[in-house]
Formats: C-alpha cells, sequence, structure tokens
C-alpha cells in the first residue's frame, strides 16, 4: 500500500460520520443524519467525497476466526537468502490461505508474515510443509500471539 502524498482535508462533520462508521459500517446513514443534525443527503455527499479522496478504502464484514475453528495467530519472521528473492518468495507466500499479511521489514528478517491456524498441529504444519519449503527461504523466527489486547484502527 502506497502513501498519498496530498493529505484530505476533513472537518468535524466529516470526523463524526467517519467514527459512526469505524463503530459500525452498517449503520444507516439516516441515523447517523439525525445524530449529527445534518440530512442524509449531506451524508451521502460527504461520503463521496471521502471515497474520491481515498480516504475510506472501502467496507467489509469482518469474520470471527474463532468460530471458524482458527485460534492459533502467529507473526513469523523469514529469513531470505538474498533480496533477489523477495518477489518470489511474496508470491508463493499468497499461496497459502493461512497468510493473512505480509509486510518487507527492515532489520533481521526480510519478510514479516501473520499467520492464523486452527492449532499449533496446523502452525508446524504450515511452517514446515509450506513456507520453509519456499525457494530462498532460509529460516524462519515464530512467536505465536497468546491473546489480542488491542485492535483499532488509526484515530479521527
Amino acid at each position: 500500500m502506497k502513501s498519498n502524498s496530498k493529505n484530505v482535508k476533513i472537518d468535524g462533520i466529516d470526523k463524526k460520520i467517519l467514527r459512526f462508521l469505524m463503530s459500525d459500517a452498517r449503520k444507516p446513514v439516516l441515523e447517523i443524519a439525525r445524530n449529527i443534525g445534518i440530512s442524509g443527503a449531506a451524508i451521502h455527499q460527504r461520503l463521496r467525497k471521502l471515497e474520491a479522496s481515498g480516504l475510506l478504502a472501502g467496507s467489509k464484514f469482518v469474520i470471527n476466526p474463532k468460530v471458524m475453528g482458527y485460534t492459533t495467530m502467529a507473526y513469523i519472521g523469514i529469513f531470505l537468502d538474498k533480496a533477489m528473492s523477495n518477489p518470489v518468495a511474496v508470491k508463493q507466500l499468497k499461496e497459502i490461505p493461512e497468510v493473512l499479511e505480509c509486510h518487507y521489514t527492515t532489520g533481521n528478517w526480510s519478510i514479516l508474515i501473520k499467520v492464523l491456524c486452527k492449532d499449533n498441529e496446523h502452525l508446524m504444519h504450515v511452517l514446515n510443509k509450506e513456507i520453509q519449503q519456499i525457494e530462498g527461504v532460509s529460516r524462519t523466527e515464530t512467536f505465536i500471539s497468546l491473546e489480542q489486547q488491542i485492535d483499532r484502527q488509526i484515530s479521527i
């Protein structure tokens, strides 16, 4: 994701709208309008402006992974033989459904990934049979998340 060099100008009403939607993206526009004290049409117009600016990157339903049996979250630092392996490794990591995020990093690792597995046995399989089999991966360092304490977006 590349950063947008021009900052978007938003006012207090835009911020109120965004806060409502960040807490519940399915909140009806008319309910937001009533709470803020402006018309539903004004809310729609402001949302179109915010979408066009690139500030809003869409909305989505969030699946609770625990309901699906996925209880083991881990972060894996991947050491690659050489930097030229990065694009190839990332392409292969995209093919592993348990990989939720992938970041190029500074420091010791070439890549840091976030994975979600059903349990430790599943994690071990993903590590040994999939991630460590990628050409160029020399070794990995795994950190299992015991419990997520903060889950939020940037403050508006």
